[in-house]
């Protein structure tokens, strides 16, 4: 890409751009130069209309300038892409940009200088960007803005190449030799004069073949110009132009070779797929829709049971979070049903009182337990049933994400996911219905024989103390050493003041009886140990500044929890992490809270009898009430899932195997479930097309020479004046001051100098000879050039690169 500031004319000898006083480059043009056997021109945003006359080529881009900056001076970085076809040009692609304004005009805002500077900017600090710095010969070079932008996104001066142009309108007497000869103001890529077409040529309609036989003749005639006269022109600038493509092209093809190789393999097998494809061959159909079944149902049965290969790093398969249903939720979900103490006790009451009716009983009613005991069983059914419908809703979720293999062909991936949820509905109306049986069955005859029952003599000998214990438990049979750790991991302390530290991440280690934090996970400085007897687990909603889901820990006996904290706020990610914790908080004993509300207490202060003997037997029911329902939920926490996994998950697998294909084919005709999506023809034509460009470009990659001819990057120059410009600027290239070659006085023996008013020529001084011979010269010099002028005591011993080597 190359990118230059001004209105540089340059084109197959075609004249197209526009030109008038002012600023007329007012957007970015995009010209792309490409070697065709015939000429025409193509805008962007004129696709498919062919150019041929190059007037109205011109007349275009004015118009289309005007479009989107008006008509009065306005200016937008929105570029205008143009292609230029010819037989009479080399490929290269280049961009006129706006010169720098200075003081606004028209409809120019304010700041418009630094609006173009941006927009300059923007196009030459790519690194692949070829500089080149438009200056007129007849104002300062040391002012030039061109310069100046170029320097700050090319300090090593390997991307810019100086352009003089307007040298035939300099002041009589003057010239800009010491500019071209890479002397005055030194770049590393020196200098290259052009005579462009006066206003007044351009009027008088004068060809372009005109202008450069003129401008050939202008460097050959002058006299300080004609010993470089063949480095000089609109035609050596193409030359070097092209080079510097060809050095590109020759550094950037062996990484080049090896992306398009790796590309080619990357695509090889499923091209080999798409080689023998033929879209309406019904044993392709046939074939396609088998291995479509077979490999949905490997990957569901994977998705389920876990898989050694393939195993998903970035969330939860479909059997890993039915399991986290099983033992971690539906337990949750029972604790949540855990009976209110007063309410129970209540209960208790009015059922023995009941059965009593008018007598005073002396001995604790059966019918009271039994009456309890079933009240509490049927409350089991919420539970259950939920725990079936979030298994039933993973299940369509691991369907969903098995089919997306099936999207190359779109009805058969909506016919399989449809004819697979409806029977994962069918079978979990069949589940809930054998949920509820089994809860009826429970019902149903009440085993106070059962060898884990207490009886009435235990009953009635337990404390009440370790009558909460075991309510707290709800049957969960602690480890023998209760230091074994439960759970491990990170949480944030959410409600520490903002000046005792704020919210701070810890490392939590969950314990039979305690929880305690770390500094980090090495547990090498412990915090804080909490015991757990008394506490109860709260939710806290979300804070509305807060993506953390919170939940709290409380002392049931009104005390602080942590320091001088009545709540310990601690903070998840997510809120399936919080339910996780819930769940493993829950087998360290602690629980959620169910407080009673202040109207319940009233209640239960007037219907509570004060009767000793009354309160024993409600006790003793209490008790025996506990046992049973720990047994009960032992039952339920074993069955539920033996239930679920055997009539649903079980049943959807083997309704997949066996039946899935059988009810595909009676849904729908097999061309209709196997018509192939409009994005996959799309992706095998595109995958075909960038296959054999591949092949292609590696053909062509391997025919060219690699003993294509390129240059070196010219030695660096001092180029501390562009430093030194706004301090001292050099005088200008118009200055009637010609040095002499036998005695530079300005020019320090060394080679190099600090003179602020030349700056130090640098490797790259000295007038180069007048040539002995014409021909072709590179563009620039080889290492064996000539050397600077004899009469120069220390010329450097490597050759300046503006000076030719002869062919």
């Amino acid at each position: 890409m190359l990118g230059w500031e001004g209105n540089l004319q340059y084109s197959s000898h075609r004249d197209f751009l526009p030109r008038g006083s002012g600023i007329v480059t007012r957007r970015p043009l995009v010209l792309q130069l490409i070697t065709a056997k015939t000429e025409y021109a193509e805008f962007l945003h004129c696709k498919g209309k062919k150019f041929t006359d190059f007037d109205e080529v011109r007349q275009e881009i004015e118009v289309e300038t005007d479009r989107v900056t008006g008509m009065n001076k306005g200016i937008s970085s929105v570029p205008i892409n143009l292609r230029i076809y010819s037989p009479h040009v080399l490929s290269l692609t280049l961009i006129d940009l706006p010169g720098i304004t200075k003081v606004p005009v028209g409809d120019q805002p304010p700041d418009i200088e630094q609006q173009i500077r941006d927009m300059i900017m923007q196009f030459i600090s790519r690194e692949n960007c070829l500089i080149l710095a438009v200056t007129p010969a007849n104002t300062d070079l040391a002012n030039s803005d061109a310069l100046k932008l170029a320097k700050e996104v090319d300090p090593q001066g390997l991307r810019t190449i100086g352009v003089i142009t307007k040298l035939d309108l300099m002041d009589e007497g003057t010239d800009a030799r010491e500019v071209l000869e890479n002397k005055l103001l030194p770049l590393r890529r020196g200098y290259i004069g052009v005579v462009n077409r006066s206003q007044k040529d351009i009027d008088g309609k004068k060809d372009i073949k005109a202008a450069l036989l003129a401008e050939r003749k202008f460097f050959l005639s002058h006299p300080s110009y004609r010993h470089m006269a063949d480095r000089m022109g609109t035609p050596y600038l193409q030359k070097v132009l092209n080079q510097q493509l060809t050095n590109h092209i020759r550094d950037t093809l062996p990484a080049f070779r090896s992306k398009l190789q790796s590309q080619l393999l990357s695509i090889e097998h499923e091209v080999e797929v798409y080689k023998n494809f033929r879209p309406e061959d019904p044993t392709r159909k046939t074939k396609a829709l088998l291995q479509m079944v077979q490999q949905f149902s490997v990957d569901f049965e994977k998705r389920i049971e876990g898989s050694g290969d393939q195993v998903d790093t970035l969330e939860l398969s479909g059997g890993a979070k039915i399991n986290r249903i099983f033992h971690e939720r539906f337990p949750f979900e029972l604790v949540k049903m855990e009976f209110n103490e007063k309410e129970l006790r209540r209960e208790i009451s009015y059922a023995i009182k009941n059965i009593h009716g008018i007598r005073t009983g002396l001995f604790t009613p059966d019918m009271a337990f039994e009456a309890i005991v079933k009240k509490q069983i049927v409350k089991l059914k919420g539970p259950c049933l939920k725990s079936v419908d979030l298994v039933m809703q993973e299940l369509i979720n691991t369907v969903k994400k098995c089919t997306k293999k099936l999207a190359t062909y779109p009805r058969l991936c909506e016919e399989t996911e449809r004819i697979v949820a409806g029977y994962i509905r069918e079978r979990e109306e069949k589940t809930k219905d054998q949920m509820l049986l089994l809860i009826d069955i429970q019902v149903s005859y009440i085993n106070t024989n059962h060898e884990d029952f207490i009886g009435f003599a235990n009953a009635q000998q337990r404390s009440s103390q370790v009558n909460k214990s075991a309510v707290g438990n709800q049957g969960t049979n602690l480890p023998p050493s209760r230091q074994i750790v439960i759970r491990k991991g990170w949480l944030t302390i959410n409600n520490i003041g903002i000046m005792k530290g704020g919210s701070k991440e810890y490392w939590f280690v969950l314990t039979a009886e305690s929880l305690s934090w770390y500094k980090d996970d090495e547990e090498k400085e412990k915090k804080y140990m909490l015991p757990l007897d008394n506490l109860k687990v709260r939710d806290v909603e979300k804070s509305f500044m807060s993506s953390k889901h919170i939940f709290a820990l409380f002392n049931t006996e009104q005390r602080n929890v942590y320091k001088d904290y009545r709540f310990l706020e601690l903070a998840c990610d997510s809120q399936e992490e919080v339910d996780s914790w819930k769940a493993s908080l829950l087998r360290a004993g602690v629980y959620p809270d169910k407080s009673s509300t202040e109207t319940e207490e009233n209640g239960q202060a007037d219907n509570f009898s004060m009767d000793p003997q009354l309160e024993r037997q409600v006790e003793t029911i209490r008790n025996l009430v506990d046992s049973y329902m720990s047994i009960i939920n032992k039952c339920i926490r074993d069955l539920i899932p033996k239930t679920i996994m055997h009539l649903m998950i079980n049943n959807v697998k083997e309704f997949i195997n066996a039946e899935l294909l059988a009810h595909l084919y009676s849904s729908e005709d097999q061309n209709t479930l196997m018509e192939e999506s409009a994005e996959q023809a799309q992706r095998r034509d595109e995958t075909l097309r960038m296959y054999q460009a591949l092949k292609e470009a590696l053909a062509i990659i391997g025919d060219i020479s690699t003993s294509t001819v390129s240059t070196p990057a010219p030695p660096p120059v001092d180029d501390s004046w562009l430093q030194q410009a706004r301090r001292s600027p050099p005088p200008s290239p118009s200055t009637p001051r010609r040095p002499t070659l036998n005695n530079p006085p300005t020019r320090p023996l060394s080679g190099r100098g600090p003179a602020p008013a030349i700056p130090s020529p640098g490797p790259q001084s000295g007038a180069p000879p007048v040539p002995f011979r014409p021909g072709a010269l590179p563009p620039f010099p080889s290492a064996d050039a000539h050397g600077g002028p004899p009469q120069v005591p220390s010329r450097p011993s490597r050759a300046p690169p503006s000076v030719p080597s002869l062919q």
